[in-house]
């Protein structure tokens, strides 16, 4: 049984002699997995909302690819492995994309296993949002499972034998084959489907209800430190002096200043709470902004709108508080170099796009920044950057040692990204005739969505402020 704070991190690192990226050929990409059935999705065409949500990564800022991929792997032993770069948030798509692939393919659910969101080993994704997984990334892994059972189908029969789950390993067994998908693939339709829309046990619950599962928080490595950063009084301050002599004569205590960041990490997390207690920083005094000024200062500086004026005019002003997503688990991160290479286990919504931000950061290139997002304990959200990943990889590198930074709740409520603020000024008018005569709309900060109005209206003025 293990201990409540133990973890077997390498469990998040299946396969790992069989590294997968899209940029290698075809050839290399199967050597790589030895014997097996490996599925490749090659779409004919992209819109945005395909594009956005699963394919190969671009270059540049560009990221709308030409083909989407997705896949699997069938072992010798008849184990089912599917890849997807999908986040499991809570939102149970880990059981929802199973059930997709068992459906499909004609395999038990307790056959397959999803490898999720792991930059060296899954398809580029754009993240997890959007409530986009289903119509999108199931509807693909459905495709994907479907072509994997007709390429098996014909090998069966090819041996005189009735397709079978118990027999997949059998029919891969020496001699991996390569199926291409495309848009003509066709999946079964919904009033065939006996696994997939129905009810199923979550997959992985017993895990979470027992305590089995372990979250970014729980995970640990060998020589591991615990991180804390020293955080600022106030946004829009910096760092002006800071003594750290006393948190550095503290044993096991590695005190990390990089310009204006500053942090400690140390053997236990009481003992990096009290390093980071014990420094005397000095700040800028900052803008001192505060809720009493916030609308004000969102419109500080941006164009005002004109009120409309006549017997039937109207003039609203709304406006919209910052809000804290408030995820159930904090952001946490545990950050592990090895030379020049970085790997990060880390909860998010965009693994990839965190990626980024670790290259961005330290000047890396992409292959040697790795990121795992074990299942996570939800984000409503707000878990799309790499906050706590970066910082815990900047203590990492100074302190040479593996380090988790785990944010407290007082933390995910000050630091965290925020739902944003706005205030919205809305003009119109009506003529005698009930016609809209006049309309003008304008959103500072809150963003441009729902911007325009689906009214006919001569010449509107409509603008988004930020």
């Amino acid at each position: 049984m293990r201990e409540p704070d133990e973890i077997d991190v390498e469990r998040y690192e299946l396969f790992e002699d069989a590294r997968s990226r899209f940029e290698v050929d075809r050839r290399d990409f199967v050597k790589s997995f030895g014997t097996g059935l490996l599925v490749l999705l090659v779409a004919t065409k992209t819109d945005a909302t395909d594009a956005q949500e699963s394919g190969q990564r671009g270059r540049g800022g560009d990221r709308m690819p030409a083909d989407v991929g997705a896949w699997l792997h069938i072992g010798e032993g008849g184990r089912i492995t599917v890849f997807t770069g999908k986040t499991e948030i809570g939102q149970n798509i880990r059981t929802s994309l199973t059930q997709a692939v068992a459906e499909e393919l004609g395999a038990p659910i307790a056959s397959i296993t999803l490898l999720m969101a792991d930059t060296a080993k899954t398809p580029f994704d754009m993240g997890t949002f959007g409530s986009r997984t289903t119509p999108t990334m199931n509807a693909q892994l459905r495709k994907v499972a479907a072509a994997a059972r007709s390429v098996l189908a014909e090998r069966a029969s090819a041996r005189g034998k009735t397709l079978d789950a118990a027999n997949f390993g059998e029919l891969v067994k020496g001699s991996p084959l390569v199926a291409t998908v495309t848009e003509k693939t066709t999946a079964k339709p919904a009033n065939k489907w006996t696994v997939a829309g129905t009810a199923v046990p979550k997959v992985s619950g017993r895990d979470m209800v027992t305590g089995r599962h372990r979250y970014t928080t729980d995970m640990k490595k060998d020589g591991m430190l615990h991180g804390k950063v020293v955080r600022p009084p106030a946004y829009g301050v910096t760092l002006v002096k800071a003594d750290t002599s006393a948190a550095g004569a503290m044993p096991g205590v590695v005190v990390v200043r990089d310009g204006t960041f500053l942090a400690v990490a140390a053997p236990t997390t009481a003992a990096a709470n009290a390093a980071a207690a014990a420094i005397k920083a000095e700040w800028t005094p900052g803008p001192r902004a505060s809720a009493r000024t916030l609308f004000a200062d969102l419109k500080a500086g941006a164009d005002a709108g004109s009120a409309a004026s006549g017997p039937a005019a109207i003039n609203a002003q709304y406006t919209i508080a910052y809000i804290a997503h408030a995820p159930l688990e904090p952001r946490a991160a545990l950050a592990e170099w090895e030379g020049d290479a970085l790997t990060v286990w880390t909860g998010t919504q965009r693994p990839f796009g965190v990626q980024q931000e670790l290259v961005d950061a330290f000047h890396l290139p992409a292959d040697r920044v790795r990121v795992i997002v074990p299942d996570t304990g939800s984000a409503y959200g707000g878990k799309h950057t790499g906050d706590a990943a970066v910082e815990a990889a900047r203590i990492a590198r100074a302190a040479k040692k593996p380090v988790k930074l785990v944010w407290t709740r007082e933390e995910e409520f000050a630091w965290a990204y925020f739902r944003p603020a706005g205030v919205i000024d809305v003009s119109g008018a009506i003529a005698p005739d009930g016609a809209l005569m006049a309309w003008e709309f304008h959103n500072y900060n809150s963003g441009p969505s729902g911007l325009s109005t689906p009214y006919a209206v001569a010449n509107p003025v409509e603008k988004f402020h930020q």
